[in-house]
């Protein structure tokens, strides 16, 4: 397997408690009194797995920068998922499907929060385009602060034929755009679910809009007329989660 690198405390933690047997060595900052980095040492020990101390500026020249939070680890290539395994899941489901696309997104920190922000909502999937889009990457693995090993992303080669299947399987299609007739707030998106999330600037795509059950747009209040894509996500999201938990 392949090794990459991964950073920042969340993320490193998350892979230690989720999948430790892919992690390989880690560096600690020695110079640092964070007391999580202490507790990260401790949970590291008790995963079977020593810590190497290292001075800061070996940190930042392993991470490419200084945003590693004291700690940086070689980290064995994720599950890689395929189209068919987003069916499996699906079929192995026990509760209403509730799943996330997000139809060309290029930047690695939105592709990191949105994960974060699914992974918090309790979306069973990811779905993007193979090609134009962003992939996990290191940089994304720290801003999901974890979020990446735990919510499985898949990569699509037709993102439009994909979507024709999930709608022959019952899910439905729910996309954010500006054409939209009602609000966030006005969908019911208590069902089968797929949230279809656009790209940063330019929104969904024509083809991928058409296959779309419904459309959605976020009430905006202010002098600003859109929200950053892992912002209205995460606003989305939540929306739906609220909507999709049993009432007490």
């Amino acid at each position: 397997m392949a090794k990459s690198t991964i950073y920042g405390i969340h993320a490193v933690e998350t892979a230690l408690r989720n999948d430790a047997d892919n992690l390989g060595q880690i560096w600690l900052d020695k110079r640092s009194r964070n007391d999580r980095l202490k507790k990260l040492e401790k949970l590291a020990a008790d995963s079977g797995l020593q810590t190497i101390p290292a001075d800061p500026e070996r940190l930042d020249k392993m991470a490419g920068h200084n945003r590693h939070q004291g700690v940086v680890a070689e980290y064995y290539k994720l599950k890689s998922y395929t189209e068919n395994d987003l069916y499996d899941l699906l079929d192995a489901l026990e509760e209403t499907p509730f799943l996330l696309v997000l139809d060309g997104v290029t930047d690695p920190h939105n592709l990191g929060a949105c994960l974060r922000a699914a992974e918090g909502a309790g979306v069973h999937a990811v779905i993007a385009p193979k090609d134009n889009a962003a992939s996990i990457t290191p940089t994304v693995r720290k801003v999901a602060s974890g979020a990446a090993e735990v919510v499985p992303f898949i990569p699509v080669t037709n993102l439009a034929r994909t979507l024709d299947t999930l709608k022959e399987r019952g899910v439905w299609l729910t996309g954010t755009s500006d054409k939209a007739k009602q609000d966030l707030y006005q969908a019911d998106l208590k069902g089968p679910l797929a949230l279809v999330m656009g790209a940063e600037g330019a929104g969904i795509r024509r083809l991928t809009e058409e296959r779309c059950d419904f459309l959605i747009s976020i009430p905006m209040q202010g002098q600003v007329s859109s929200l950053n894509v892992s912002v209205a996500t995460g606003v989305c999201l939540y929306e739906a989660l609220r909507q999709r938990r049993p009432q007490a």
